[in-house]
């Protein structure tokens, strides 16, 4: 079955966080131009997905509701066959979305002053969740190592972690994997010198893993699970969600997986005092629908999403050869470097806005390690990236930036 990925979908007046806030940066936007900023998808659902809804609401009462057998049996299958691991149901505990798991961790688990760890340039509510609950932001910044074709990669800092994590006062980390903006799938054996780290230290493991399902041709997602010894257990949480794989942020449910059950009750607990425990109805109905129906349809869509990756990365270097386009490992999030151009993360975001019409995320939102950065939502029809790319062309032109800084300009873009 061939799944629909050309369809423009208008999101205007719907509520759509990311299109209100691209009226709101730049109310003069015309009807035509899409955002590229906020991480969910400029496409329709899986159809199986809405189908799946409309049935259940033939003969359903909206009232209170708690997952069902086929709801434990769709996630932990979905778990075992795209992830090679299986987890007992025990396990897993529901969460109206992996950010507020993460709060719930950070505020269940440590203790107000204590030092939480973070991998920056990296998703921004990790620093958030830190600093609002009365904890210790501590960075082991991800380090820019040059590739042999004079690119550049992201790899974790491995030495600075073991001195962070020997410091007491660190209880936690929380990791990003596949890593949020910079498109790293962490190898299996890079997660296990991180595990023998922490777990030396007493260091508790976040993985937030809800990018776990978009991975690049040529490579595959290793849960920090799949490289764990059962006597670590103690150490580490697993957040997973079919919000980014599918498209479903809005019925905000997610799995939270704990093996240890000391753990585990400490982090229910935190949950109780809200409390958070229970998930919408439709929540449940669609991560059924999507895990155990949508498995072509995510073939598809990572289809699309490498094909737009190979489409921007030729464009860039026909137009714009100075704009350096990080590798994609995971996610549907492109990383590129602006820094070339010498101007402000302030000029950038104006630049982007109000001349390109582009509306991107500034990657000064995930660190001051992504000022001059901007992140790219790869997921939407190729023509409407397409058409942001031109944008972006012209505006360049028009301000002389970069390639068009001197007397010879690139070709013309269409």
């Amino acid at each position: 079955m061939g799944y629909d990925f050309e369809t423009h979908v208008s999101r205007e007046n719907t509520g759509s966080a990311k299109w209100d806030a691209m009226y709101r940066r730049n109310p003069r936007v015309g009807h035509e131009i899409v955002p590229l900023s906020v991480a969910d998808m400029e496409l329709p659902n899986p159809p199986e997905v809405i189908d799946a809804l409309r049935s259940y609401l033939d003969d359903a009462i909206l009232g209170y509701t708690e997952p069902t057998d086929a709801f434990y049996d769709a996630c932990i299958g979905w778990q075992a066959r795209h992830h090679g691991w299986t987890p007992a149901r025990a396990w897993l505990v529901t969460s109206p979305g992996v950010v507020p798991a993460i709060y719930n961790a950070v505020s269940s688990l440590t203790e107000e002053g204590d030092g939480v760890i973070i991998q920056p340039p990296v998703y921004y509510p990790f620093r958030m969740a830190v600093e609002r609950t009365g904890r210790t932001l501590v960075t082991n910044p991800l380090r820019r190592v040059e590739l042999e074709d004079g690119g550049h990669a992201y790899e974790m800092d491995f030495e600075d972690l073991a001195r962070k994590a020997a410091d007491p006062r660190n209880r936690m980390l929380v990791l990003c994997s596949p890593h949020n903006p910079v498109g790293r799938v962490w190898r299996a054996d890079e997660l296990r010198r991180l595990l023998d780290i922490c777990v030396q230290n007493d260091v508790i493991v976040v993985s937030d893993e809800i990018h776990d399902d978009l991975v690049m041709p040529g490579h595959a997602h290793t849960t920090i699970m799949r490289v764990a010894e059962a006597g670590e257990y103690d150490h580490i949480l697993v957040c997973t969600a079919p919000s980014k794989t599918f498209n479903l942020a809005g019925c905000q449910a997610s799995a939270i997986y704990i093996p240890d059950e000391a753990l585990r009750e400490r982090f229910e607990e935190g949950f109780a005092k809200v409390p958070l425990l229970e998930l919408n109805a439709f929540a449940y109905v669609a991560t059924q629908a999507a895990y155990t129906s949508c498995d072509e349809w995510l073939e598809q869509l990572i289809g699309l999403v490498w094909a737009n990756y190979q489409m921007l990365r030729g464009f860039l270097a026909a137009y714009l050869p100075e704009v350096e386009l990080y590798p994609l490992e995971g996610t549907y999030l492109a990383w590129l470097d602006f820094g070339s151009w010498g101007l402000s993360k302030e000029e950038l975001e104006a630049f982007m806005c109000e001349d390109a019409l582009l509306f991107p995320d500034e990657g000064s939102m995930f660190g001051p390690e992504g000022d001059c950065f901007e992140r790219l939502n790869l997921a939407c029809p190729t023509d409407v990236l397409e058409a942001a790319l031109e944008r972006l062309v012209h505006a360049a032109r028009e301000r002389r930036l970069g390639a068009f800084s001197g007397g010879d300009e690139p070709g013309d873009a269409r």
